[in-house]
């Protein structure tokens, strides 16, 4: 059993010996009350190569006071998500599953341990609500590995919002705080600090500051990533690795830059070539999937959507943007991530389709409802669930999955680039786009000149997917094209978003005639699903009188002329 909290606050940097600054009467503090001190002590766990360091990533087990063990997930400026499991000596696999993703099979193992003496103060309002916890830690850390380190200490003021607070209250303390000397600190973590504080390269003599900050300079060990299995369905996965691994990278392209930019400030265009903008894009697909995978454990909500999506951008860049990226080589990974997406969509499309069946029976008049149609429609839809819940686990459990996460490292770090990677990015990306666009464009004809009926809705669904993976070609120019390339991707979304619905109101007639001969079976009055169904045919129609506007809208040459091609 894990326990999650969002935990809002910011550090700040304290000469030793400082105390704490009064903060009553400030935004809304009308009293301040002491906790005393409590000692805490803990022992920070990662694997030989830091891997959870590297993402911002904590994880201790904890004795004193608030025991247990605490995984820390960043997920934006001063917020994270604290996950807790009851104090045990082996670290509960409810943690070690929401770190896989990062882990890989590596062993984690004791990094820093650290003490602290924490002086605490709860900040109340006029009613005696908490608004805050102001609190002073003497630290002292030492590092055990790879080889016991001696001790550093350093002292620490955090101020952390009571749960639902508002963050701007922090940024009406900070003033009070800085006039009492105390200033933000430059690390996100104490363990961060522990890492760069015991480095041996802090003085400068290699670590750069971001990486001593995140204790990521030079590597304790050379981490190699957990093997897939040999047999079964992790292979395909596994041989994609070893062929990006192997890649004729090298001299194709740079790897993608950070950079400011008005447009972006990932990659600077002018520089930029079309190896830069792809994989910039691929990259934070491939970190989009890593990320999102706690989350869908935890089962955030959205959270396999987004993975799903992440899957589908990925894929489909590799498939625009061929002229780059070495198909070869990105059509086994493409493969893997079509496989993750679909067992991830499991029960999702079926969930999908029931809330859509649902709020249409919403709209029926009651005396329209003759039999038991809503309990009719609920039998159904459990009978159709998929146990997704422990399907997922299962899925991101295996070592197929694993292989997956180990091919997409391979790729980025070694990119099977193609000669045209190494091109300006102007004279490769918008006709990538364009090309997509000639596709849709020639499915929407050939669907607009085909008879309404089952030819003219697989045209129709097909022409839905052409338009995503169009959307997301510009996307991936995006960076480099500007607002041109966002306009042409929300003008591509447009055309997904009408065709989605005509395909979903398919599938939808589709699930209304089994239900009809369900409740017929049953000796149920099937009228009302009948009437639906009547309903779903008049949507669908309406949809393909709205194409020939909306594509004679979207289709116009002064779109494609903005892109540059």
């Amino acid at each position: 059993m894990v326990d999650v909290t969002r935990e809002i606050e910011r550090k700040y940097e304290a000469t030793d010996g400082g105390g704490l600054p009064d903060l009553a009467g400030v935004a809304g503090v009308a009293g301040v009350t002491d906790q005393g001190v409590v000692t805490l002590d803990a022992t920070y766990y990662d694997t030989p190569g830091r891997r959870l360091a590297a993402d911002g990533i904590t994880l201790r087990r904890r004795t004193g006071g608030d025991e247990g063990w605490h995984l820390k997930l960043p997920v934006g400026p001063d917020a994270r998500d604290e996950i807790r499991a009851p104090l045990s000596d082996a670290l509960p696999a409810g943690l070690a599953g929401l770190v896989r993703s990062r882990t890989r099979g590596a062993e984690l193992s004791p990094l820093v341990h650290l003490l602290s003496e924490r002086t605490v103060r709860r900040l109340v309002d006029a009613d005696g609500a908490l608004l805050a916890v102001l609190s002073a830690d003497r630290v002292t850390a030492r590092r055990l590995a790879p080889e016991p380190g001696e001790p550093v200490r350093w002292t620490e003021v955090e101020v952390e919002l009571a749960p639902g607070g508002d963050p701007a209250l922090l940024d009406a303390l900070e003033p009070r705080l800085t006039d009492a000397g105390l200033r933000r600190s430059a690390t996100p973590s104490k363990l961060a600090r522990a890492l760069a504080e015991t480095d041996p390269d802090r003085r400068g003599e290699g670590a750069t500051g971001s990486e001593r900050a995140t204790g990521a300079g030079k590597p304790t060990e050379t981490e190699k990533p957990a093997k897939p299995a040999k047999a079964g369905k992790t292979g395909k996965a596994a041989k994609a690795a070893k062929a990006a691994k192997n890649g004729k990278s090298a001299k194709a392209g740079k790897a993608a830059k950070a950079g400011r930019d008005k447009r972006d400030k990932r990659v600077k265009p002018k520089k930029a070539t079309a190896g830069d903008i792809v994989l910039d894009y691929a990259r934070r697909q491939a970190a989009e999937i890593v990320a999102l995978d706690p989350a869908v454990r935890l089962e955030t909500p959205d959270s396999v959507h987004r993975m799903r999506v992440a899957t589908r951008r990925l894929r489909s860049a590799f498939r625009s943007y061929r002229e780059v990226l070495d198909r070869a080589v990105t059509d086994p990974v493409g493969d893997e991530l079509k496989w993750l997406a679909a067992e991830l969509g499991v029960d999702r499309d079926h969930e999908v389709l029931t809330a859509r069946l649902g709020e249409r029976l919403g709209e029926v008049p009651v005396e329209l409802r003759l039999g038991p149609v809503a309990a009719r429609l609920r039998i159904w839809s459990q009978a159709r669930r998929g146990g997704s819940r422990e399907r997922v686990l299962g899925v991101l459990d295996g070592e197929r999955y694993l292989a997956l996460l180990n091919a997409l490292d391979a790729l980025v770090a070694g990119p099977p680039l193609r000669p045209a990677a190494a091109r300006p990015w102007a004279e490769v990306i918008p006709r990538a786009v364009l090309r997509d666009y000639d596709r849709l464009s020639g499915r929407v004809e050939a669907a607009l000149a085909t008879p309404a009926g089952p030819d003219r809705d697989a045209l129709l669904h097909e022409a839905r997917k052409d338009a995503k993976r169009a959307r997301y070609a510009a996307e991936v120019a995006r960076p480099a094209v500007g607002e041109p390339a966002k306009a042409f991707a929300g003008l591509m979304t447009r055309v997904q978003d009408l065709l989605g619905d005509h395909q979903d109101s398919v599938v939808a007639r589709k699930a209304l005639r089994e239900l009809a001969v369900q409740a017929h079976g049953a000796g149920e009055s099937a009228f009302t699903f009948g009437l639906l169904l009547g309903r779903e045919e008049a949507r669908a129609a309406a949809r393909e009188r709205e194409l020939p506007g909306l594509w004679a809208e979207v289709s116009r040459e002064e779109h494609r002329a903005a892109l540059g091609a």
